[in-house]
């Protein structure tokens, strides 16, 4: 039986480890930190549990696709619940709630601006086909050759694809009004870049809001990742919590070994494998733990890439219910492009920022002790920024604070019992991210397929990667697709030797 070691529990490497192993192969999962996940882990408080990272459910049919692998369904492991409102918005001088039901929506859209209703129809048939195509078709091309994509169908709808159109332009086609182009413009901030440098291809994330939904795992986020911990264990695959992963022995162009402290023990560890799997931070990997002659890449190829932002975050708990608050707010009652400029294009901290809050316990009593708010405050920065402390935190934490409650008209810091920020600093310190990067690489069409960090090492003929800095990029179903092409690449490439 062959043996992979695949270094981290993050959702990429979940998502390997349990392909790998249904597969036939003898797989262990080296961990940094004593629970799954990575930048999904979660944290208990007070009473309280907060999702430390991702907060969004989007796209179901993905997490269904890689369940139903295993012949398994997502309803083994935990109970979705569709939000409605889906969230709301704050602007300026208004607040937006986005209802489920898609003919609410249109009603909402006409409201604003007269005809946005029939164009919301022709915006989202047009999405539908780039959700199609896009996240069927393309997210499983491995990246390895510009031969995958001749493909009939993608060949034939390559212009309805608008691969070569940016978003912003793609959005002002049918919408006017500044609210609504930012309600549409929004869900591709996930994807690392403003609207007017991101392909219009990821209309297709619009579909997978406005018609496929947002939903919430009971429980959190975090019971996704149990859940493919859970179905990974029941295939076989070890898990070796806290060890901190410090080099790759390679010798004649194949890894021969993987180092690691056992940080409850101080020891150093070492795993000898056929394959190794990077599912951590691919420039940690690349730059920490290879030899300087095995990196396929040098430190100014990757200072050239255009990372997706950072971001500081405050789990926050109250000592009471906040009435009115949806499980999740966008405040866009500052300046969108502004904020935007600041953080791909000066990489300066924002004056005046659009932030974002989570409020699992309005739909999710076990997450916060009864009668009490667990929020999670999210405010997206440059990657790379330096000065990044709690004092500066604290000044950022004071002043969405006071907008927050302006807007929902509840005040809450005399209520607040528990306050934990997390920063650059952090990002870099447990993940070892990348200019202290959350989302990863930018899916920027010069980062996009053939043009992103390959899956597969080019100068190590055993090293394989995955996760939200290769193919096929960031956000929480791309990072199980990213394990899985993984997986399948060692697979085809160890069943032809």
């Amino acid at each position: 039986m062959k043996k992979a070691i695949i270094i981290g529990s993050g959702f990429s490497g979940l998502s390997a480890a349990c392909f790998l192993a249904k597969a036939g192969w003898n797989v262990t999962v080296l961990e940094k930190h004593d629970l799954p996940g990575g930048r999904a882990r979660k944290m208990e408080q007070d009473g309280f549990v907060f999702d430390m990272g991702p907060s969004w459910y989007w796209m179901p049919d993905i997490f269904d696709r890689f369940f139903n692998s295993f012949g398994k369904k997502t309803s083994d492991y935990y109970t979705l619940q569709r939000l409605d409102p889906s969230y709301s918005v704050y602007f300026k001088d208004d607040k937006i709630d986005i209802p489920a039901d898609y003919e609410q929506l249109k009603k909402v859209f006409e409201q604003i601006e007269k005809g946005a209703g029939i164009n919301l129809d022709a915006f989202m048939k047009e999405a539908a086909y780039k959700y199609k195509v896009g996240m069927q078709k393309l997210v499983y091309k491995p990246g390895v050759s510009l031969t995958e994509f001749l493909d009939i169908d993608l060949l034939k709808g390559v212009l309805k694809l608008d691969v070569f159109t940016d978003m912003k332009t793609h959005v002002n086609r049918f919408f006017k009004d500044p609210k609504l182009r930012y309600i549409i413009e929004f869900p591709v901030l996930f994807l690392g870049a403003m609207p007017n440098h991101i392909p219009a291809l990821y209309s297709l994330m619009n579909y997978a809001d406005i018609k496929l939904g947002t939903w919430y795992p009971q429980g959190g986020m975090y019971k996704i990742a149990e859940g493919m911990w859970q179905l990974a264990q029941s295939l076989g695959v070890q898990f070796k919590w806290q060890q901190d992963v410090t080099h790759i022995e390679v010798q004649d162009a194949v890894a021969k070994q993987v180092q690691a402290t056992d940080l409850p023990a101080g020891e150093t560890k070492y795993y000898s494998a056929d394959v190794v799997i990077g599912a951590a931070d691919y420039h940690f990997i690349e730059s920490k733990l290879l030899d300087k002659t095995f990196r396929s890449y040098t430190e100014n190829y990757w200072d050239k890439r255009t990372m997706a932002p950072s971001c500081l975050l405050f789990y926050v708990g109250v000592n009471k219910k906040i009435p009115g608050l949806q499980h999740h707010s966008l405040f866009f009652d500052t300046d969108f492009d502004a904020h935007g400029l600041e953080i791909y294009k000066t990489k300066s901290w924002p004056v005046d920022p659009l932030f974002y809050v989570s409020a699992p316990s309005v739909t999710d009593g076990t997450v916060a002790p009864e009668g009490k708010e667990n929020l999670f405050f999210l405010v997206p920065v440059a990657s790379g920024l330096e000065g990044d402390n709690e004092t500066l935190r604290k000044s950022y934490f004071d002043k969405i604070i006071k907008r927050f409650q302006q807007k929902t008209g509840h005040q809450i810091e005399s209520d607040i019992i528990y306050y934990k920020s997390y920063g650059i600093t952090d990002f870099i310190d447990d993940y070892g991210a990348y200019k202290g990067n959350a989302y990863g690489l930018a899916n920027t069409l010069k980062q996009t397929a053939i043009l992103k960090p390959a899956l597969h090492s080019k100068k190590i003929k055993n090293l394989y990667y995955a996760g939200q800095l290769t193919i096929p990029g960031p956000g929480v179903p791309p990072s199980l697709i990213s394990g899985e092409l993984a997986a399948q690449q060692v697979i085809k490439d160890y069943s032809i030797t």
